[in-house]
């Protein structure tokens, strides 16, 4: 069994970071260490890292196990405490190239760093789509979230920097481009002139014509800025897609959590960005049983779902994280907790399938994945196609069916 280089958790940040550590490692040529890339959102995440370190280091005695990532950031003598474990690297270094060049042979430094690492071409071979990441830390302390104590404050990449990683991902063969970060909206916060993340993604897409598409990841519904909503309504390589860092649908519960947005805010913005692009798919984070839930109010998250027309949803079982103001909040009890995150899937599934059924009869421009036979349209449906293609063909497919997760596709040419 052949060892894997990087095993990831979490966010889409994490994923474009272990792409990161990976090439980096391949260019080391370190075939012995492998690097868990650990995520601190749920405790369910923290136990996932710990059962895999646990279990690769049974099936490969013989390798190095190093964690990383935000679970390790923040508690980093838990993992260093694992005779599993030969190292631990915070979040900062797991990107400098010199980490992985000395194969990570002791314990770093687990402070926050407050910059951006200068390693901007460490983008892994062979794949259609990159994540770019662009911003990084978070200035806000949402009640239930222990990120910013793992990534630290809010910093920005800045735009000719991100242009050239952009540039960079698509000279290596990729199609599309998401764009990543822990507060993606807050890019250019920090910047001189505090530009906005639309500004950003216009610049993008006139400095490198040769992107055929680029996405964003989850986006604060209260810090979208005038400019995403024009790009929608008129740059077609934008992707239709939004997904809403929404977390819940009542107005009492968003301001415990201390969110910055109201459930009319959420709708308002879904109605201003179909309004943009008819055709936009929308997603959204959900979290279930969050402390002093009510019935009530759990039936206003449930009721969002149908209210926003979602095309998905990513659900959470609120799970306390230590030294959060929600982790001393009522708490509603483990059984409820998990009966109301059953209601909420289900309810995505349903809304899912709704979604799917409207695209049947419809036209989509699928990027072809490695498998030839599969890809992911521009509202982020995977598409299964009736016929082979090559991988990084960007396909114009007529959807036929789907089986309530994917869609089934015809292809019908290669997309302009």
């Amino acid at each position: 069994m052949s060892a894997p280089r990087v095993v990831n958790f979490g966010c889409r940040l994490n994923a474009a970071e272990a792409a990161g550590i990976e090439a980096m490692l391949a260019h080391a040529g370190d075939d012995e260490t492998i690097v868990v890339n650990s995520c601190a959102v749920t405790q369910e995440a923290e136990r996932d890292a710990f059962a895999a370190i646990r279990r690769l280091k049974r099936e490969h005695p013989t390798h190095r196990i190093v964690v990383t990532g935000c679970a390790a950031q923040i508690d980093p003598a838990r993992f260093s405490a694992m005779a599993e474990v030969a190292a631990v690297v915070g979040n900062r270094d797991k990107l400098a190239p010199e980490t992985w060049a000395t194969r990570a042979a002791g314990v770093s430094d687990i402070m926050v760093r407050q910059d951006f690492v200068e390693s901007d071409a460490a983008i892994a071979p062979g794949r259609t789509r990159a994540f770019v990441e662009i911003q990084q830390g978070c200035d806000h302390r949402c009640t239930f979230c222990v990120i910013p104590y793992g990534r630290g404050p809010s910093r920005s990449l800045p735009q000719a920097r991100a242009i050239a990683r952009v540039a960079a991902a698509v000279a290596s063969g990729r199609r599309e481009v998401v764009l990543t970060g822990v507060d993606l909206t807050a890019w250019g916060s920090d910047l001189p002139s505090t530009p906005r993340l639309g500004d950003l993604c216009a610049a993008i897409l006139a400095a490198v014509p040769d992107l055929a598409r680029l996405r964003l990841s989850s986006v604060d519904p209260a810090e979208l800025d005038a400019r995403i909503f024009d790009l929608l309504a008129h740059e077609r390589r934008f992707a239709p897609f939004l997904h809403l860092s929404a977390q819940a649908g009542d107005d009492l519960i968003l301001k415990r959590m201390k969110r910055r947005h109201s459930r009319q805010q959420i709708l308002d913005v879904v109605a201003k960005a179909r309004a943009a692009r008819a055709d936009i798919a929308i997603s959204a984070d959900l979290i279930a049983g969050f402390p002093t839930e009510s019935d009530a109010a759990f039936a206003q998250s449930l009721s969002l779902v149908e209210a926003t027309g979602m095309a998905n949803a990513h659900v959470f079982a609120y799970s306390p994280r230590p030294g959060t103001p929600a982790s001393r909040m009522r708490a509603i009890a483990p059984e409820i907790v998990s009966r109301r995150s059953k209601l909420l899937r289900e309810a995505v599934a349903a809304a899912r399938k709704r979604y799917l059924d409207s695209r049947i009869g419809t036209f989509a421009d699928v990027l072809v994945e490695k498998s030839g036979r599969d890809g992911l349209d521009a509202q982020g449906v995977r598409v299964k196609l009736a016929q082979a293609a090559a991988q990084g063909t960007l396909l114009r497919a007529r959807i036929v069916g789907h089986d309530g997760v994917a869609a089934d596709g015809v292809g019908e040419g290669v997309a302009a």
